[in-house]
This record gives C-alpha cells, structure tokens and sequence, in this order.
C-alpha cells in the first residue's frame, strides 16, 4: 500500500484499531509526554490529540510505536522484504562470481548499482498540500502544539521534524531528524551533531552567511522514515522513499528559501541558519534515557509558516527505552542489513537491541573460518558510516539466534576468556555518549563469544554443544498430544 501523506495513514490506523482519539483537553508540557510514555512502553496503539492547550492544531504522536506499524508505514507484510529488495538491486554480477572474490574496491564499486532508484526519483509539482496556507509575514511557531517532553527540558522541541538542507558545493540535498528546541516564537536551536550531514553542509558556507534550511512535518510516511536512515553518501532520502514506497516522492519550491519541501507535508517551517552563530540548546532528555548537556549549536531563523488548511502535528518523545524509536531503528537494522553484508559477507545476521540505544551496542553473527575474523568483522563495522559510534560489538557463531538475548547471553558469558576475548580500539563517538571522558571521542569495545580456532591462543579442545536427535525432536512434537501435557509442543 502506498500511502500519499500523514492523513491517509493516520485514517487507516484508525480503521485498523491501530489508533486512539484523545478528545479531551491535554497539556503540551509534559502530560502529553507521560500518556505517549506508558502507552508506548506497552506496545500500545498511535494517539491523536484532538484538543491539546493553546493549539487549535491535533497532535500525533507514537505512529511508528510497532513492528505492525512500522510495516504498515513502510506498505509491506514484512519488513525483510524490503532488504530482499535490495540483496536483488546490489547482487555481484557475473564479472565478480568467477573463481577470484571481489575485492574491496570491486564491493564498492558495486554499489552504484543503487542509481537503478532512479526509477523513483522526486517529483517537482507546481501546486501542493503544504502550502494551502502561507504565512510570511511575521510567521510564529507558536500556533503550533509543540510539546516538553521531560521536567528538566531546556524548553518545547520539535521531535519529528526532517530537516532539508543543501550542500552549496554540490548541490546535493540531505534530510536529516534533528531535534529542535523552540527559543521562542521566531527561532530554534538547530541540534545538528558534528558528524552529520547537516552540520557538514553548515560548515561549507562562509562564516557569516545564511544558509536555507526547510523542516518538514509529516508527508507520507516513508519519507518520514527516510529522514532517519543512515543513507550512504550521495543517495538522496527522497529518491529512498519513492524506492521504499514504489512510487516518486512529491516536492515543491519552498515560498522563502531555495530548497524543494515535501508536497504533502502537514506543516512547513522555513528559514535560514546563520554560519557561525551558535547559542547553547539543551538539556533534553535524549533516547539514551538521560539528558543531554547543554551545548552551543547553530540557530535557526524563521522566515515562513506554510501548512494544510486542517493540518496535524506529528510528534514523538525520546527518553527511558523502549520508545517508539526502537521501530524505526529495527527498520534500519533489516533494510540495510544487505548493505552491511555486501561490504563483510560473513556477517549472517545482526541484531541492534532497544537497551543498546542504537549506538551502544550490536550482537553479530558471524560464519567464522580462519583465526581472528571475529576481530576481522568488529573493525570492518567500526569503519562503516554510522556504525563507528558502536560502543560495544559481540560476536557470536552463525547458529546462534542474534534476537534471542537469553542465548546471546549465556553464550557470551560462556565463551569467552576475557583477558583474550575482549579487545580495545579508540575513535569517534556518538556526541550523547556521556560516558566517554571526552566529548565525540572515545574507546570501544569488541567481545568475541565465538568458538576459538587453534590459532587463536586456546590449545584445548572446544566443546561442542547440546543439541537433541532431530529425529527424537520430531517424535515427540508428533506424539506431544498423547502425554497429556499442556503447552506448545515446540
């Protein structure tokens, strides 16, 4: 299902008993933040606030809150189908499947192969949705019902705003999921960290110069999605989403600034980013369930309002995990899997948990054949985009189930000798990471719980593990009716 904006995914929710109305009156400081809070942690449905105070706008909140919903968003059964998608887009071709492997060079000259997402590229329209209502002069953020999410909150933040920007070099866009802490009515703080794209763009302008900036609310929700993902450099998120979603994304000339803003977004906020200013954001309660310290960060200037004629304010809350986050994250961590897999192909499957806070921690199997591949894997991940703010990398063997943290567990606890399994590297830290005593920079840890090799400083024999005869499996799940026992018989 392809669904054209926030509207007509929020009313299919509804008619699926994926949403909730909240009709009475609620507080944007913080008690719509508690109520999204419990109904989240719960595995419960999307909220619409139909009357939140001092807004005549509803809020939603908690869209993504599941796998179902995630799937939902992304219009498939099952969220591996779209990596399946991608192994078939970035497959070796028959020049690299002789008797020689591909080399590195030859891995990544493959994955231009992802230009064939040019089947979708955007779509320029003259006319759209979001600027069914256009405010230029004297446009204030305070119609809107922006929320404080947590008591010690520096202010209100947008949480769910995709932020467009240009390199001035290149010209090419990048849209990004910063959060935006409201100044006051004319101006944000810009909470883009040093190592990204945004924050690229901004250091390429001179100092003293204004650089547009658009931040879009809602739109379909694949491009909602696509503001988040870790994008290899040079693919544009939209052309992502109109890959994800099987059909191009709509864009518009934004009324203020030189950028192309979604067509069907609920509210469009626009304005400049002065090169060089900067002004101390923070604290927020972060998703790493702290807050994060305040610090200087650029200031966002607002130069015009557009929106629906009836728009709806789309919203999240980070903090204590697990959020709604957790779902956007599991979307990345299948979708670019075979990515991931196509750069180390022994990499069999990975899992980032909710209490990893995405940077904090990966569980990866591996099929292991020679001695230090473990290591091998761990530093090949640590020099792949993102992933080289992983704070902790455990590598288990192929069979292990990586979902399974009770085995992932035992194993790891089991496995390994940890003066010789636990090795140590330094470098670029995500920018939350409190623990690290230096500000982006820090140390990182690999645990391998794979089985040990001769050559890998264990002269005794490793055990094997325990495992039932299949055959003695498969009688007594066929006879299980017979014992009289309750529960399942696998």
């Amino acid at each position: 299902m392809v669904w054209k904006n926030l509207q007509e995914f929020i009313a299919e929710l509804e008619r699926r008993g994926e949403l909730r109305r909240v009709k009475i009156p609620v507080d944007s400081h913080l008690e719509i933040a508690e109520i999204a809070d419990r109904v989240m942690k719960s595995g419960g449905p999307a909220l619409l606030f139909e009357k939140v105070n001092g807004s005549s706008i509803p809020l939603a909140i908690n869209l993504f809150g599941t796998k179902r919903r995630m799937e939902l968003a992304l219009g498939v059964g099952d969220l591996n189908e779209i990596p399946r998608r991608i192994e078939q887009l970035i497959a070796i071709p028959d020049q690299f499947t002789g008797s020689k492997p591909p080399g590195l060079i030859e891995k990544l000259s493959l994955l231009p192969k992802l230009a064939e997402l040019a089947k979708f590229p955007p779509r320029i329209v003259s006319r759209a949705p979001c600027q069914e209502v256009v405010i230029k002069d004297r446009p204030s953020l305070s119609a809107l019902p922006t929320i404080q999410c947590w008591p010690k909150d520096a202010g209100r933040y947008i949480t769910l705003g995709a932020t467009i920007t240009r390199n001035k070099g290149t010209g090419k866009r990048n849209v990004g999921l910063y959060r935006l802490q409201m100044f006051d009515d004319q101006t944000l703080g810009m909470h883009w960290q040093i190592h990204k794209d945004g924050a690229e763009h901004w250091r390429g302008y001179p100092k003293g110069e204004k650089m547009p900036v658009a931040i879009a609310l809602g739109g379909d929700p694949a491009s909602m999605y696509a503001a988040s993902a870790p994008l290899p450099e040079g693919i544009d998120e939209y052309l992502f989403a109109g890959f994800l979603r099987k059909e191009p994304v709509e864009l518009v000339k934004a009324v203020s600034v030189d950028l192309e803003v979604p067509a069907e977004a609920e509210i469009v906020i626009e304005g400049t980013v002065e090169v060089g200013h900067r002004r101390e954001e923070g604290p927020f309660g972060d998703h790493t369930g702290y807050y994060s310290l305040p610090e200087p960060y650029p200031v966002f200037k607002v130069t015009a309002i557009t929106h629906r004629k009836q728009p709806i304010y789309p919203t999240t809350i980070v903090g204590v995990p697990p959020m709604e986050d957790v779902w956007l994250g599991k979307a990345t961590e299948r979708i670019f899997l075979p990515l991931i897999r196509k750069m180390v192909p022994e990499i069999v499957d990975m899992n980032f948990p909710a209490e990893g806070i995405f940077n904090n921690g990966v569980i990866v199997s591996i099929k292991k054949s020679y001695p230090g591949q473990a290591h091998k894997v761990a530093h090949a991940l640590w020099g792949l985009g993102q992933l080289m703010f992983t704070k902790v990398i455990i590598l288990v063997d192929e069979w292990v189930n990586v979902h399974d943290l009770s085995q992932v567990s035992w194993l790891s606890f089991m496995n390994i000798d940890p003066k010789r399994d636990c090795f140590f590297v330094e470098g670029p830290v995500d920018t939350l990471n409190h623990a690290s005593p230096e500000w982006n920079f820090g140390s990182k840890m690999g645990i391998d719980a794979t089985r040990k090799l001769s050559g890998e400083g264990h002269p005794r024999p490793w055990p094997e593990p325990i495992v039932m005869a299949p055959e003695v499996k498969e009688k007594v799940t066929r006879r299980w009716s017979e014992y009289g026992l309750d529960g399942s018989p696998s």
